[in-house]
């Protein structure tokens, strides 16, 4: 039988009976072993010392100066167990912030995660570009995480992201995703924090655009309060990379255990991790600081009435009527059912044929005295 095939116990106590019983040289025997000369001392002065178990050794050293303390790692393992989605990176800050004086490296908690079944295989990460606005309210991103279920109903996660900074200024747990919900809560959020100059969203509602290319109400309000809402593409929800990311973690962190029982206790349960969030948890987009160290309120409050919409004295002023339409040069053109009872003004452009219309800082439609279309 060949050497290979006989396991490896039986080659090296072979090895040893070669020399020592049959007086065949050292060199020769590892010859006939396939090893080298070094390991076939080693054998045989194993075999000196009187052992017969020829099984290989732990390579683990005796003594482990460097190695994590079990107080260390029982706190790491403690602190995972809170917030289980916690990597290694983010468990390093955090016991930073709790106050110990020399938390293991990110890599050394990565290891004793792994050491206990606490991790699953990550897939490869691609090359990205990370991209932010330069100051907190420069942009807000503006979502419904789409409903979840509860235990009695389910809910509908409002949320609302700084882009600077990734601040959670909202996370509400709604009933439904109409209009009139969205307004009250956003007008809660700028009370609370004053007025970003944009909030990007999708195209759903109750946002989204109606008509031709009309406005909804909800733009309309927000237009007036001198906020310009922006559109992600459609089909691409890496427009709106933090609000999409900010879900998914969301996912992980809050819906990922029991269902939570009703939108009252969603709502503590979504007010107890946002605090979390902001406030203590690391974020590796922020060079693993927190959200709330990068934020602070706009400095423009939320005004006490709505402002009165001001145009130019060269414009033309028009309102719009029941079905969203204005009247112009005996046509009847329509803007946007979401601006009934709204002022536009309609400017010339360098075409005398042509002419625009606008609202607020927005314009919102296109009159062409050539269209036959337009009646």
């Amino acid at each position: 039988m060949p050497w290979q095939e006989r396991s490896i116990m039986v080659q090296r106590q072979e090895f040893v009976t070669l020399v020592q019983q049959d007086g065949l040289s050292i060199a020769a025997a590892c010859r006939c072993a396939g090893i080298s000369r070094p390991t076939g001392y080693r054998w045989l002065a194993r075999a000196a010392a009187g052992e017969q178990d020829f099984t290989d050794r732990s390579r683990r050293p005796h003594h482990a100066p460097r190695r994590t303390s079990a107080e260390t790692e029982a706190a790491v393992l403690a602190l995972r167990a809170q917030h289980p989605a916690w990597g290694g990176r983010k468990l390093h800050h955090a016991l930073a912030r709790e106050g110990m004086v020399q938390p293991p490296a990110a890599s050394t908690i990565t290891a004793i995660l792994r050491r206990h079944g606490q991790l699953l295989p990550i897939p490869p990460r691609r090359d990205f570009r990370r991209f932010e606005r330069d100051a907190p309210n420069d942009l807000w991103q503006l979502d419904f995480m789409g409903h979840r279920p509860l235990a009695r109903g389910r809910v509908h996660p409002l949320t609302i992201v700084d882009d600077h900074s990734r601040f959670a200024l909202c996370l509400t747990a709604c009933a439904d995703e109409q209009q009139s919900t969205v307004q009250a809560h956003l007008t809660a959020v700028f009370r609370a924090y004053g007025l970003p100059q944009a909030i990007l969203a999708d195209h759903g509602s109750p946002w989204g655009t109606a008509g031709r290319g009309g406005l909804t109400t909800l733009e309309a309000w927000l237009l007036q309060l001198g906020i310009d809402l922006w559109h992600g593409r459609p089909q691409h929800p890496q427009t709106r990379g933090k609000v999409e990311r900010f879900h998914r973690t969301i996912a992980v962190e809050v819906f990922a255990g029991p269902r939570l029982p009703d939108l009252r206790e969603a709502q503590t349960a979504f007010d107890a991790w946002r605090a979390l969030y902001n406030a203590h948890r690391p974020h590796e987009a922020l060079d693993d600081g927190v959200p709330a160290e990068r934020y602070q309120p706009s400095p423009r409050p939320f005004p006490a009435t709505l402002p009165e919409v001001i145009y130019a004295r060269e414009d033309v002023v028009c309102p719009v009527t029941l079905h969203g339409s204005i009247t112009w040069q005996g046509r009847r053109v329509f803007v946007s059912r979401g601006l009934v009872g709204q002022p536009v003004a309609v400017r010339p452009t360098l075409d005398a044929a042509v002419w625009t219309v606008h609202f607020c800082q927005r314009q919102v439609a296109v009159i062409d005295l050539r269209d036959p279309d337009e009646v």
